[in-house]
């Protein structure tokens, strides 16, 4: 086998809570006063493009909510959206502790946001202290769980699958990474994952 020299990590449900997802749609269409059928529909619609960089958050506002007028902002909106996305200390802990094996080992992001959101939770987390690259499905054009984003990982980076492991809470994103040869680790909590790493023989900094 040969020696992990690759850590890919999800973000949202990893590293940090979700930035726009369900719970976090529907917190935004009860306090906003939303028909909820209509606005997830659209979501659902256009939600392909908005993560994968076929929209701006411009763009995709203007086409789930102000394509007539509304009683708030987009700047309101905007603050909600960023608004909802909060640190999970314990997890960014971990990956500090990883960072200080930056000579051994590379360090990415592989998640799935779209681009405005993808660099408001960069900068406001510092998640450039932990990771060189930031493999995100926005700049990619292609998203989890479709093999093409795994595929692009690797040729970025110059790693065989084997000497990669990759964290995500979603087991069906696991599952196509582990049918290309990656290690996987379905995420819990920081202390299952050090755990996980350290069977890889992932060396973690006390």
């Amino acid at each position: 086998m040969l020696k992990i020299s690759t850590v890919f990590s999800d973000v949202g449900g990893v590293l940090l809570t979700n930035g726009w997802d369900h719970e976090e749609r529907q917190r935004f269409v009860e306090q906003f006063k939303l028909d909820a059928r209509e606005f997830e529909d659209r979501h659902q619609m256009l939600v392909a493009a908005f993560e994968n960089g076929g929209l701006d958050l411009e763009q995709y506002l203007d086409r789930t909510l102000f394509y007539h007028p509304r009683p708030f902002s987009k700047e309101e909106v905007r603050e909600f959206m960023y608004a909802q996305s909060a640190a999970l200390p314990d997890s960014l802990a971990l990956m500090a502790r990883l960072a200080q094996c930056r000579n051994q080992l590379l360090m990415a992001t592989l998640n799935n946001e779209s681009r405005e959101l993808n660099l408001h939770r960069i900068e406001k987390f510092g998640l450039r202290k932990y990771f060189s690259v930031f493999f995100s499905s926005c700049y990619l054009g292609v998203s989890k769980p479709h093999a093409q984003i795994y595929r692009l990982a690797l040729d970025l980076s110059q790693r065989q699958p084997e000497e990669c492991v990759f964290i995500d809470d979603r087991s069906l994103n696991l599952e196509c990474a582990r049918q290309l040869g990656f290690h996987t680790i379905q995420f819990q909590n920081a202390a299952q994952l050090e755990n996980h790493l350290r069977g890889l023989g992932i060396e973690v900094e006390a």
